[in-house]
C-alpha cells in the first residue's frame, strides 16, 4: 500500500512540473495568437505566416529567457524521484 501512494504522489508531482514547464511556452504563444488573430481580423489579412512566425519567435524567446528555470525544475524532479529509486532498494 505505501508503495501505491508513493507512486501516486510522484506522479501527481510529475504532472505539476509538466504543467509548470509547459505554461509560460503555451500561454505566450496563445497571447501572442490572439493579439495576430485580433489583428488579422481587423485588417481582412489572412495570411498563415502572420501567425506562424511571431509565435515561433515568442516560443524561443521564452524558452531562452525561462530555460533554465525550466531544466532546473525537471533537474530538481529527476534527482528526487533518483533518490526516491535509491531508497527502495530495489
Amino acid at each position: 500500500m505505501d508503495d501505491t501512494a508513493a507512486l501516486l504522489a510522484l506522479a501527481d508531482r510529475m504532472l505539476w512540473v509538466a504543467a509548470l514547464v509547459a505554461a509560460p511556452v503555451l500561454l505566450a504563444s496563445l497571447a501572442v495568437g490572439l493579439v495576430v488573430g485580433i489583428i488579422q481580423a481587423a485588417t481582412s489579412v489572412n495570411e498563415q505566416t502572420l501567425t506562424f512566425v511571431p509565435k515561433l519567435a515568442v516560443t524561443a524567446l521564452v524558452l531562452v529567457l525561462l530555460g533554465g528555470a525550466m531544466l532546473g525544475l525537471i533537474g530538481d524532479f529527476l534527482k528526487d524521484v533518483f533518490v526516491q529509486i535509491a531508497a527502495t532498494g530495489r
